[in-house]
This record gives structure tokens, C-alpha cells and sequence, in this order.
């Protein structure tokens, strides 16, 4: 079952593109008149989902929609995609090794070595000092290079305190075997 305004904005459209080539002699510029009976169509279309009710029920209806108010970024569709998808690495050099920097002694913890410590830590103050170095823009490098050996000191107080938290296991008691005869019954 259609709707009589559908068919005839569908009808519109038909006759308007069958009649484009009398555009051109009438004056009018080909293609407005398509797009005026295009929206008209899709106006229509609109309004027929709406009685039959296919805007009813969706998810978030009656919520205000996120953002409003607050002021116009441009980039908000990938910031919140980035938020959405939970996507980590991406972003100028500046903000991610804040936010590694932020981070980093957790990460440190998790190793066992001091050698893996200091190897880690390199390679950090190396990305900091590269990334202070090129002008590319973005907001500054203001992130400090960290001084290995006193990080590889921290962690290894860090360490120690937690392997003295650990409560000490009891030791295992040895089982004694019986070595008896068995009967038969």
C-alpha cells in the first residue's frame, strides 16, 4: 500500500526527467527542478515512515544528543571514534608520550631485569629528544627525559617492596610413607 503523496511526488520526478530536455528552451537551469522534486520525494518519504511508525522507538530517543552546547571541534567524529574503539598510538608525538610517560612506570614494574628497566627507559628518553627536535606542529614536547639510573633505582626499591609484601609461604612438610602389609580379605 502507498501513500497517494508518494506516488505522486514518484510521478513528479518521472514527467520532470522526461521533460529535461524542454528546460534548456524554457530557460530554466536542467537539474533544479529534479532536485526541488527530489527533496519533495524524500520530504514525503519521510513523512509516510513517520505515520507508519518507523521512527518510533529508537535507540536514544528522548536523550539530548552528546556535544551539544560545548564548543564546535571540528575533529569530533574521530576523537570519538578514537574513544569509541578505544584505539591507542595514534595522535602527534607530544600527547602520546605524556600519556607513555604517565604510564611508564607501571610498565616498568611489570619487568623482571634491570637490564630490560634500562633498555626500556633508553629508548623512551630517545623518542623524547627526537620528538622535541622536529617542528611538525602540534602542541610541544614538554615531556622530560627520564635519568636511567635513578629510575632503575626506584623500580628496584618499587620491587623489593613488593616482594616483601608477599606473604611467605609455609614450607612443605615432608610425607612420611608407611610401609605396611596388606591383607588380603
Amino acid at each position: 500500500m502507498t501513500d497517494p503523496r508518494e506516488a505522486a511526488a514518484r510521478y513528479r520526478a518521472r514527467q520532470q526527467s522526461e521533460n529535461d530536455g524542454e528546460d534548456a528552451e524554457s530557460g530554466t537551469a536542467p537539474g533544479i527542478a529534479a532536485a526541488t522534486d527530489r527533496a519533495a520525494f524524500i520530504e514525503t518519504a519521510i513523512q509516510v515512515a513517520i505515520r507508519r511508525g518507523d521512527f518510533d522507538d529508537l535507540p536514544g530517543a528522548g536523550k539530548p544528543l552528546e556535544g551539544l552546547g560545548t564548543h564546535h571541534d571540528p575533529d569530533w567524529w574521530i576523537r570519538r571514534k578514537i574513544e569509541q574503539e578505544n584505539l591507542t598510538g595514534l595522535g602527534p608525538p607530544a600527547i602520546l608520550l605524556r600519556t607513555e610517560n604517565r604510564e611508564l612506570d607501571d610498565q616498568l614494574d611489570l619487568l623482571g631485569r634491570e637490564v630490560d628497566v634500562r633498555e626500556v627507559l633508553e629508548d623512551f628518553n630517545r623518542r623524547v629528544i627526537e620528538a622535541r627536535r622536529q617542528l611538525q606542529g602540534g602542541p610541544p614536547v614538554v615531556t622530560e627525559p627520564r635519568d636511567i639510573d635513578a629510575e632503575v633505582a626506584a623500580w628496584a626499591e618499587r620491587r623489593a617492596a613488593r616482594l616483601a609484601a608477599r606473604p611467605t609461604p609455609e614450607p612443605i612438610q615432608p610425607r612420611t610413607r608407611r610401609f605396611g602389609i596388606r591383607r588380603r580379605g
